[in-house]
């Protein structure tokens, strides 16, 4: 497909739920008591990933409509062995924490993905459940993955060794299933999603600063409804794109802001972009709210490595959005990019450079020479990594020629409808091929 320039984007527009909460309230909710409403579900393949496993585990979930499910949870100990693997597709998120809520639960269960995910690191995760008493077994340190579930759990106190919110969220759900306090320190904090949710289950939680901790509690976990606000990650093209096409205001309505996820914006705002944010309020225990970008010369800026866990989604973006600005912005921390969908570190830097960026890659980050003027333009390759997609589309529509973009089907991941949504923000940018 191409996407081609627009002279501005001016738009009030509505993003999918929260692909990550909408991950755990399915996952947390099948393992409640009774049933649990969701509304603001964020559909996308990875999430639907997530509603087929837990039917496999017996777990009954109603769709209700396109955005509100109601799942009927089985209990803590009511998840029963699945009749064959349990396909997670390309949701890391899925598998990690799946494999932690089966940790502690009677049977056998394979979890496998496709070849993307199956290249992901997943020793990560086995480790410290091994240390909790669960038997998992990984594939070469990746998928497939199999737990042999049945043995008693015991709390541990374990450190993270890279900020990892999948990883703190596998060794949480098993800690609610263990004998004893699990604690998880993290060298620097990561979305906190999970704590959130099993908090508003009745789980007991204890939060700090850089560590959180669970028991396994008294009583039965119960949610009854959660309402899920917009994805950041999923409003951020949208609000880069506003911010480096002159004459652009864009308003995304509804937009989830908590503060260990909306980094981009703190990031945007220190580079100069106008942003403010009218109608704050809590969505499902999250912090939320209308979050309105105008165009603005930016300037370049640094990211410290203490920033990354809260936009490491949006890093992509923000390259982009350093390509417009004026000066060097250089960012570090990020060698995680390296173990996404595609090695989306060196993509970044690849990708741009072919469509007329100046950028390169460090050893954990990468640098970026702006210009305050439009990109050339050129080719895109997604690289099948939805994230990339998303780049080539904002980079398209601020571009002096246009942008083909390959692979854009790769959005599928985390945002069905993403190229609808850019067609309200950019009328006439989006250009599909012509049907052989």
């Amino acid at each position: 497909m191409r996407i081609e320039p627009v002279p501005a984007l001016v738009a009030h527009v509505a993003v999918p739920g929260d692909k990550s909460i909408s991950h755990r309230a399915v996952l947390i909710g099948a393992v409640c008591e009774g049933a649990t409403g969701i509304s603001g579900f964020g559909r996308s393949a990875d999430t639907e990933a997530t509603i087929a496993a837990v039917r496999a585990l017996g777990v009954e979930v109603v769709e209700e409509d396109v955005d509100v499910l109601r799942v009927l949870g089985v209990g803590l100990e009511g998840l029963r062995q699945p009749d064959a693997p349990i396909d997670c597709g390309n949701a890391g998120t899925l598998m990690r924490l799946l494999t932690g809520l089966v940790a502690g639960q009677e049977g056998r269960f394979e979890l496998v993905g496709d070849e993307s995910l199956s290249a992901r690191p997943m020793e990560r995760v086995a480790e410290p459940l091994r240390r909790m008493g669960a038997t998992v077994d990984t594939t070469d340190g990746h998928a497939p993955v199999v737990v042999e579930g049945g043995a008693a759990l015991s709390a541990i106190d374990y450190e993270l060794p890279v900020p990892s919110a999948q990883v703190k969220s596998a060794v949480l759900l098993a800690g609610v299933q263990a004998d004893g306090r699990t604690t998880v320190a993290e060298p620097m904090p990561t979305r906190d999603h999970t704590e959130r949710l099993l908090e508003r289950s009745g789980a007991p939680v204890t939060r700090r600063p850089t560590s959180v901790t669970v028991e396994r509690g008294r009583g039965e976990l119960q949610l009854t409804e959660i309402e899920i606000a917009g994805d950041i990650s999923s409003a951020a093209p949208f609000l880069v794109a506003a911010a480096i096409v002159p004459g652009s205001a864009v308003t995304v309505h509804g937009v989830g802001l908590n503060p260990r996820r909306a980094g981009l914006l703190d990031v945007l705002e220190r580079m100069g972009a106008r942003i403010a944010i009218y109608n704050r309020r809590s969505i499902g225990g999250e912090p939320a709210g209308d979050v309105e970008l105008r165009a603005s010369e930016l300037v370049g800026a640094t990211v410290a490595a203490a920033e990354v866990p809260t936009l490491v989604d949006e890093l992509p973006l923000l390259a982009v959005a350093a390509c417009h600005a004026r000066g060097d912005t250089v960012v570090h921390g990020a060698s995680e990019l390296r173990y996404k969908e595609s090695n989306r570190l060196d993509a970044i830097v690849e990708e741009l450079r072919r469509i007329g960026g100046h950028a390169r890659s460090t050893s954990d980050g990468f640098r970026i020479r702006g210009v305050p003027a439009r990109l050339r333009g050129g080719v895109v390759d997604s690289r099948g990594d939805h994230r990339l997609a998303m780049l080539g589309a904002v980079a398209g529509v601020a571009s002096r020629e246009g942008v083909e973009l390959r692979g854009g089907e790769a959005v599928e991941t985390s945002f069905p409808g993403f190229f609808e949504v850019l067609e309200q923000v950019a009328p006439g940018a989006v250009h599909y091929p012509a049907a052989s």
